[in-house]
């Protein structure tokens, strides 16, 4: 029998496998076992599931009671349908754009170095919420290899640059040259996603040195210009890290039956199918699904549609098993 494994499960995966403490793997376990359908085909998987998170838990125990376990704020449980990892140099506004989208409240000063452990936030996006987290300056006084992982493990990593900062171009340098020998790639598309932004455009001299930034860096990335000032900069650029998640929200509603006025999506990677939401619904439709209808782009409301249908976001679906 088939595992039907779906996309929610594949992540947590891959989460797993990028996982570098006892923590995330446990994490990233848990959630595997939440996503995994339930059948007889998935019964080995399941218990083998059990078996290495029983194990990682007695890990765990160990390294608590021998005084080994890693410093508490190395790790922050994810939330959210994806997790942004606020990153850059030393006052580059980091804290203050956080405060702006999300309802965390960081140490903000005009000085150097106030952020010294991550801080996470959720911001909300229409009807789903992304995690953001601050994290200490990139910079050779505080630079530890635990920051640099969090990056790599992010779904996003928005780099912030202050390009009023007289140091911007050693700044750039130097974060470039950490992310190489990490080997984080800028303009990849593996994970993690990053995007560069060009903070303080509206401060005196802002946008001249943003675009002699540009020009000399255009080779290594594009940064969007940005003011955490600007209500629509922050809008823009939650829409943007909503698109680079690369997923989609779809509603349910059960046959004749009328939507709901205000539902909550269930969230899914772009290119998932029907049969995708189905299992994310109830694992049971794995074995039950027939056929769906559904509303949306692209299609005439009500259309019957097969298991193979690719979603796309804001589809309303009515599934039939």
């Amino acid at each position: 029998m088939p595992a039907n494994l779906t996309p929610q499960y594949h992540d947590a995966e891959e989460r797993f496998k990028s996982a570098e403490t006892t923590e995330e793997r446990i994490d990233a376990l848990e959630e595997m076992l939440r996503q995994i359908p339930k059948h007889k085909g998935t019964e080995k998987m399941q218990s083998d599931l059990k078996r290495r998170l029983s194990k990682l838990r007695k890990d765990q125990q160990k390294e608590k009671s021998s005084g080994a376990a890693r410093k508490p704020f190395h790790y922050v449980k994810k939330e959210g349908i994806g997790r942004v990892v606020v990153c850059g140099p030393a006052n580059g506004g980091k804290s203050s754009f956080l405060v702006k989208l999300t309802h965390a409240e960081p140490e903000v000063a005009n000085y150097p170095f106030t952020t010294r452990i991550p801080l996470p936030g959720m911001m909300q996006f229409e009807d789903v919420q992304i995690q953001l987290v601050d994290t200490p300056p990139l910079a050779p006084e505080t630079l530890e290899p635990w920051l640099l992982a969090m990056i790599e493990q992010a779904d996003i990593a928005l780099l912030v640059f202050d390009v009023t900062d007289p140091l911007l171009l050693d700044q750039t340098d130097y974060v470039l040259k950490q992310f190489e020998a990490r080997g984080i790639k800028i303009q990849a598309e593996n994970r993690p996603k990053i995007l560069v932004l060009g903070n303080k455009v509206d401060k005196p001299g802002g946008q001249e040195s943003y675009d002699t930034w540009c020009e000399l860096y255009e080779d290594e990335f594009s940064p969007m210009a940005f003011s955490t000032e600007s209500i629509g900069d922050l809008r823009q650029l939650s829409r943007r890290l909503f698109e680079m998640l690369n997923v989609v929200r779809v509603y349910t509603k059960a046959p004749g039956a009328k939507p709901e006025s205000e539902p909550s999506p269930f969230v899914l990677k772009k290119g998932s199918t029907v049969f995708d939401a189905a299992v994310t619904v109830h694992k049971d439709f794995g074995e039950t699904f027939k056929y769906a209808k559904i509303w949306g782009e692209g299609v005439y409301d009500g259309q019957m549609v097969e298991r193979d249908h690719i979603l796309q976001d804001k589809d309303l679906i009515e599934i039939h098993h």
